[in-house]
């Protein structure tokens, strides 16, 4: 069962107590059955190819009394105070001996917290558009993880839990979290004279996979689009600066991309907030070529941005986040 693989390791044993002990209303959790779950999952984007697969880990579920129980618990955590800045959960991922129903428990988590967020965003009167391109990452981060290991899954359950908590909107080519200045970008801010600090709201920008280029005109059509959206929807939230933090504003970039490429265009929207000085080599690694575990020397080189990753690497340069920010 899954949870006996779960108390076997020490880390999430501790997780299950005190998930256990929390003394919180649980929600009314309806999980689609056999004949609605996929229609579920096509809206979510999952891939056709994952479906059956899907469908019976559902089975196993039901018939398991505690990873049930444990579903519901997960699934009250994460919608409590829905749209809450800051406030977005998720489980912790689950080792391999959790199986085939561990690698997709946080997928069903999703699934069945997509109700709840839905209502939310009803009532910010957010587009039915808006609410589905948001959500229908999952089936973009299901493909990543099929990227990368072969199988349904999802890498980075804490990211999804910022869509399914109403903290981030998908708008046009970019991602928008409703965010809060941290201690170095705010002071950053601060000194340049943003009338910002730490603490104070912000946009954080996100760049999803699978989504086209990044070419200026897309992103100044989902500039405009989160001008509107947020005014309209949270008129309640002031946000006077965007910030992003993202291996692609890395300045040494521009030594092996041309000046009218669309990622040098895109850093030169920001000012530098701060620099990092440990390297990060694996997340352009991962985002690039699909797996930040890669032998370097094996990367391959078919375009202008596959060839600065790897033949910076080689030459054993590092490659390092960026900071930046601009005033909305």
């Amino acid at each position: 069962m899954l949870l006996d693989a779960l108390r076997a390791d020490a880390r999430l044993s501790e997780w299950l107590r005190d998930l256990e002990n929390e003394n919180a209303p649980q929600v009314e959790v309806l999980l689609p059955d056999a004949d609605e779950l996929p229609d579920v999952l096509l809206d979510l984007t999952v891939a056709h190819e994952h479906i059956n697969e899907l469908v019976a880990l559902r089975a196993r579920l039901v018939t398991d009394a505690d990873a049930l129980a444990l579903l519901t618990r997960c699934v009250s955590r994460l919608v409590r105070n829905l749209g809450e800045v800051g406030k977005a959960w998720a489980p912790p991922q689950f080792p391999a001996s959790a199986g085939a129903l561990g690698r997709c428990f946080h997928l069903f988590v999703f699934v069945a917290a997509s109700p709840f967020v839905r209502a939310h965003h009803r009532s910010r009167a957010v587009p039915d558009d808006v609410s589905r391109r948001t959500l229908a990452d999952l089936g973009r981060q299901v493909a990543v993880h099929h990227r990368r290991l072969g199988t349904p899954g999802l890498l980075f359950p804490e990211w999804m839990a910022l869509h399914f908590h109403g903290e981030l909107f998908q708008l046009g080519r970019l991602q928008f979290e409703r965010a809060r200045l941290g201690l170095r970008m705010g002071r950053a801010l601060a000194a340049a004279g943003s009338g910002s600090g730490p603490g104070d709201p912000c946009l954080s920008l996100h760049i999803s996979d699978f989504r086209g280029p990044l070419s200026p005109a897309a992103c100044d059509r989902s500039l405009a689009l989160a001008r509107e959206f947020f005014a309209l929807h949270y008129p309640d939230e002031r946000y006077e600066v965007a910030v992003c933090h993202s291996w692609l504003l890395d300045r040494q970039l521009k030594r092996y991309l041309p000046p009218y490429s669309n990622i040098v265009r895109f850093q030169d929207r920001f000012d530098v907030a701060y620099e990092e000085t440990t390297p990060d080599d694996g997340m352009p690694v991962g985002f690039v070529f699909g797996d930040p575990e890669l032998p370097v020397a094996e990367l391959p080189r078919r375009n202008g941005v596959e060839r600065a990753v790897g033949d910076h690497l080689r030459a054993g340069g590092h490659w390092y986040g960026g900071h930046g920010w601009f005033a909305l």
